[in-house]
């Protein structure tokens, strides 16, 4: 859903409270296209986000604490070397646009005053960020766009003045069906203005629309086409709502980006590793069949003064086969009776030795699988690079990939952390993102008393029920197994069986790898898997 122009009034309606009059403190970057503005103003410190990603371009009041990169980008440096202690004087949007500009008041190297301005583009894939100077030259973007003459398509590069995108106004599908739904039959344009005129000067309802539970739209007003099959939530802010509405996604996208070559190493090992899994098997498979080698050597031994030198096959009595019937046996025509008869013995004890040590190697190969598909699991769940990079470690530590080159820059990597949630019992509730986090938990952290939570026979967090040495309430017990569904793979299924017990039952046997335990003594209950309580008890 992108963020149509009257909604986005009606946000800008709401930032002009918060930020009109304020200050600029802070500046981080932590996307590409994305950028945090940390604002001193009226209603007290706030964070703006502006985001010229085309895939959900948007500004908005945030409350997320969104990580950001250990060097800041050079888009990022240059807007703070000119809008560091900036004012904001005004925010402007043409009529009907997806365009905003923050008119701001700064001081320049010699401390003169001097205007800039930082125009968003809420455009899909023309969307950028750009910053101004008091004569419309643009200092930097973005995005920085070359251009073609041939098309008609501006350019966007530092040094140029700066050329409006052509107006596109038009009304939002979305609206135009609801005010014909709602019987407007005449001249919606004229509906459009006066709609225009209203969020600008009143505060609108921010609401979301959900199917199934699912939010795939949001509007400035209550959305009734759709009738009783999608249910309206509406949100105390547009802020809180963008927030709510694009976390996930947009957390998913950046960590999918990042953790691409090791989505990569994984899917490849696992790859391999099933593809020698399986010959293993069809190896293992051909050796059930060694007591027939046995059996033949026999035969040949027993009739070697009818063989002959020379021959390829030779048909004698099966004295193994009930009826006494024939049976054609293959023979090296190169070789001695003696020395068929010994080859056949020979096969049959390499078959008899090669069925423990594929035993052994398909035990070793299960095992590797089962702990790639954990990694792929863990994948999904890393919520930025610190999450990633103890992945990265797990499998440098593993075997799995190499030890990184030493870069130009050291320092310590900071570890990440488990998500945290809070039951309506008030217990805390912690989940880990990866094997490393899972085993850290689960046999360093949490006591005896506490309570462990984990799928059954399907790879998840391990999730752990902080009880303090009392007993859990129940209510409790049963929104952990819930954490427990939704982070695992079960998440997009009905209701899965969630195992429980207290951590004194669960052991890390000794060379298992990393996340791999085993318990006894438990307890199992059927949940189904709901984002909705997830969104609710997670501690930001």
């Amino acid at each position: 859903m992108a963020l149509d122009a009257l909604c986005l009034s009606a946000v800008l309606t709401e930032l002009r409270t918060a930020i009109l009059g304020g200050k600029i403190d802070k500046i981080s970057q932590p996307g590409a296209q994305d950028v945090v503005l940390a604002v001193r103003g009226n209603a007290g410190n706030v964070k703006v986000f502006l985001s010229a990603n085309p895939s959900h371009p948007r500004i908005h009041l945030t409350t997320l604490d969104r990580e950001n990169p250990d060097k800041p980008p050079m888009f990022c440096m240059l807007l703070r070397k000119h809008l560091s202690g900036a004012r904001i004087l005004d925010i402007t949007q043409p009529y009907m646009e997806r365009v905003v500009t923050l008119h701001l008041e700064a001081l320049n190297e010699l401390g003169d005053r001097v205007g800039r301005r930082l125009v968003l583009e809420c455009m899909g894939r023309w969307a950028n960020l750009i910053l101004l100077d008091e004569e419309g030259r643009i200092i930097d973007c973005a995005r920085r766009v070359e251009g073609d003459l041939a098309t008609g398509q501006r350019q966007v590069l530092p040094g140029l003045f700066y050329r409006p995108l052509e107006p596109r106004f038009g009304i939002p599908p979305l609206l135009e069906r609801e005010l014909r739904f709602r019987g407007e039959t005449g001249d919606l344009a004229a509906v459009i203005q006066q709609m225009w005129n209203t969020v600008k000067e009143y505060p609108s309802t921010a609401t979301v629309l959900l199917r199934e539970g699912h939010p795939f739209d949001f509007s400035f007003l209550p959305i009734l086409q759709y009738g009783p099959e999608v249910e309206l939530k509406e949100y105390p802010s547009f802020g809180a709502m963008l927030d709510d509405f694009y976390e996930t996604r947009e957390r998913q996208e950046r960590t999918r980006q990042k953790g691409e070559d090791l989505l990569r190493a994984v899917r490849t090992a696992r790859e391999r590793t099933a593809r020698k899994l399986e010959n293993q098997r069809k190896e293992l498979a051909a050796t059930l069949d060694r007591e027939r080698l046995r059996e033949l050597g026999d035969i040949l031994t027993t009739n070697l003064h009818v063989l002959e030198k020379g021959c390829s096959t030779v048909r004698l009595q099966d004295y193994y086969d009930p009826e006494l019937r024939e049976v054609e046996i293959k023979i090296d025509p190169l070789l001695t009776p003696q020395q068929n008869a010994a080859k056949y013995y020979r096969e049959y004890n390499k078959a008899k030795n090669a069925e423990s040590a594929l035993t052994l190697q398909i035990e070793k190969g299960e095992e590797d699988l089962n702990y790639l598909d954990s990694v792929l699991e863990n994948l999904s769940l890393a919520e930025g690079e610190r999450d990633l990079q103890e992945i990265r470690q797990e499998l440098i530590e593993t075997g799995y990939l190499r030890t990184q080159k030493k870069g130009t820059k050291g320092g310590r990597q900071v570890a990440g952390k488990p998500m945290e949630f809070c039951t309506d019992g008030g217990l805390r509730v912690s989940v880990g993102k990866n094997n490393t986090q899972n085993d850290l938990l689960t046999t360093k952290k949490a006591g005896k008393w506490d309570w462990w939570f984990h799928t059954q026979k399907i790879h998840g967090a391990h999730v752990i029920l902080w009880t303090e040495g009392n007993e859990p309430d129940e209510v409790s017990v049963a929104q952990a197994a819930a954490l427990a569904a939704w982070f695992s793979q079960g998440r997009e299924g009905g209701k899965i069986p969630v195992d429980y017990t207290p951590v004194r039952y669960v052991k890390k046997p000794a060379g298992a790898k990393p996340g791999m335990v085993i318990y006894t003594t438990y307890q199992s209950m059927m949940v189904q898997p709901d984002e909705n309580l997830v969104k609710k008890l997670r501690v930001k």
